[in-house]
């Protein structure tokens, strides 16, 4: 193969293995998270509302790199299932705002597991992760 086509081999994309990685971690998190009936989706966007506890729907979609056409079903689902209410912002009707339940509060007891056993299953070191973390944020920014 002429070295002009060398860059088009699978093996020297930096896209292919962070795809296949990604993928394949939140492979992983499918029957831990069918335990708590959550979506691997629904997860981090129930990880922010534990945190947050309200939040406009455009902040959380900065958060998870996510856009409304994907949260709007999302979030229909989660306040069908009582974890969260959406209502229009008292300060500006324009802003809808996410809030989480007590129900919704309750799961992050259920959820707690989730972490633990991730990183179990995963094969690198605590450093590994931690570099990795900073290298995968670097590149999102």
């Amino acid at each position: 193969m002429s070295d002009n086509y060398e860059s088009l081999k699978l093996e020297n994309q930096l896209c292919f293995p962070l795809y296949a990685a990604a993928k394949e971690v939140v492979r992983k998190y499918k029957p831990l998270l069918d335990k708590i009936e959550l979506t691997y989706t629904q997860y981090i966007t129930m990880m922010v509302l534990w945190q947050e506890r309200k939040i406009s729907v455009k902040k959380l979609g900065e958060f998870l790199y996510l856009d409304s056409g994907t949260l709007t079903p999302l979030l229909k689902t989660l306040e069908k299932k009582g974890f969260i209410t959406r209502e229009r912002s008292s300060k500006d009707e324009r802003v809808l705002d996410v809030n989480i339940t007590k129900i919704g509060m309750e799961l992050r007891d259920k959820a707690s597991f989730v972490p633990k056993e991730i990183s179990s299953c995963l094969n690198i070191t605590k450093e590994e992760a931690e570099f990795l973390y900073r290298i995968l944020y670097k590149i999102l920014k």
